[in-house]
């Protein structure tokens, strides 16, 4: 391990436990239990009993009714009983439309359940950012009243031997007190985050693990993310089924002029209630067929064929705007991760100067070559360059969230 790594690794991890939660085991867990996905899961099972129900349009279908009552004209007390069936022969289309149709539904909603799904784990992997760069930013807090206390210490030393100045302890003094207001604000910060992380993942927020390899389905270059969120983005494969959904539904529309043709069938018993028993029983069957041909609708038919034709012409624009904005948000993505993981690089650079020149800076102040506002300056750079890469670090984790999403390759396994 690098000098560099080795410093990363302190600021990062110097409080967390061995056992610290990964982010894999966070998307887990979400994944799992996030009531917004499971709402969303419901939604869709719910859904998926559409075509179904269009296909009970063309099945037989049987009833069975009876009545009793009191007639004072006639019979006095009657009572009867009927059973019937239809079996649909011939719709004109209609049910096998919307049969279509019901399908094009439910795979439109299986893609808006990707992205829901993506949408939520996102919003994990945010919160585990923000949750760990809190958690950083208290750690590097108490790290730094833990070092100011030894230089206060051994500035009230060599002022003791005339070395050094009331002012010295002073200055040291005050850069304490505004690390420890900072803390403070870490601790606040901390706090909220710890809320939003329990809220999207189910849990109580453990010391977080900042060691989180690039997941493997991240695309290498930009052309290839284009092609991915082209072939796979979910919001985008959502609208080009609900477009087939559409044309589905103009030849519904269109099935409402054919004619339609049922075979149908009964069987009825009738009679009147006296001393407690039927008299007078009879007995009715009869079996036919049932040709429905629409004549004049009064224009009904035809108008709902040119909206459906409307509608549908509606779905192809927006799935052009769908494309565009898949490229849209890929193009975004790539940048974002590209500004952030340069970013990272320099912070990362940045602290090993700043570490180095620290130590110098000590090393010159026990010779007497360096002033007191030389360590604060130094130390607090070093802050500064850890603060910088533990932000960086987690705009990274962002970022490339962003990117699984936008080329349709954020899941439950995006951290395996």
């Amino acid at each position: 391990m690098t000098k560099v790594a080795l410093l990363i690794g302190t600021v990062l991890l110097g409080a967390a436990p061995i056992s610290a939660q990964t982010l894999r085991d966070a998307v887990t867990q979400a994944y799992a239990s996030n009531p917004q996905l499971l709402a969303a899961r419901a939604r869709q099972e719910a859904l998926e009993e559409e075509p179904e129900q269009a296909r009970a349009a063309g099945r037989l279908t049987a009833a069975a009714t009876g009545n009793g009552g009191y007639d004072r004209l006639n019979y006095g007390r009657v009572a009867s009983a009927t059973a019937s069936a239809t079996l649909p022969i011939w719709t004109g289309g209609r049910v096998q439309s919307a049969v279509r149709a019901a399908k094009r539904d439910v795979a439109a909603g299986a893609q808006g359940l990707r992205d829901a799904e993506a949408v939520i784990l996102q919003a994990v992997v945010s919160a585990y950012a923000d949750l760990l760069y809190s958690q950083q930013a208290v750690e590097v807090a108490r790290i730094g009243i833990e070092r100011l206390d030894r230089q206060v210490a051994e500035a009230r030393s060599r002022f003791g031997l005339g070395q050094a100045t009331q002012t010295d302890v002073a200055q040291l003094e005050a850069q304490r007190a505004s690390v420890a207001a900072n803390l403070a604000d870490a601790d606040g910060a901390l706090a909220t985050a710890s809320a939003a992380y329990r809220a999207a993942v189910g849990s109580d927020a453990p010391m977080l693990s900042a060691e989180v390899p690039a997941p493997a389905l991240l695309p290498p270059t930009l052309s290839e993310a284009r092609v991915q969120a082209e072939t796979n983005n979910p919001l985008l494969l959502q609208q080009r089924q609900v477009v087939k959904s559409a044309l589905a539904r103009i030849n519904q529309a269109r099935a409402d002029r054919a004619p339609s043709l049922d075979l149908t069938g009964g069987y009825g018993r009738g009679g009147r209630l006296i001393d407690g028993r039927v008299r007078g029983l009879t007995a009715a069957a009869s079996v036919g067929l049932s040709l429905r041909l629409p004549l004049l609708t009064g224009g009904l038919v035809p108008s709902r064929v040119r909206q459906a034709e409307a509608v549908a012409r509606a779905e192809r624009f927006q799935t052009d705007a769908a494309e565009r904005e898949a490229r849209r948000s890929v193009d975004a993505a790539w940048a974002s991760l590209a500004a952030t993981q340069g970013r990272q690089r320099a912070a990362t650079d940045g602290l090993a100067a700043a570490d180095l020149a620290l130590k110098g800076v000590r090393a010159e102040y026990g010779f007497g070559l360096r002033s007191t506002i030389d360590i604060l300056v130094a130390d607090q750079s070093f802050r500064s360059a850890q603060l910088s890469v533990a932000s960086a670090r987690s705009d990274v984790l962002v970022a490339q969230a962003a990117l699984l999403r936008a080329v349709g390759a954020f899941g439950r396994d995006a951290y395996d």
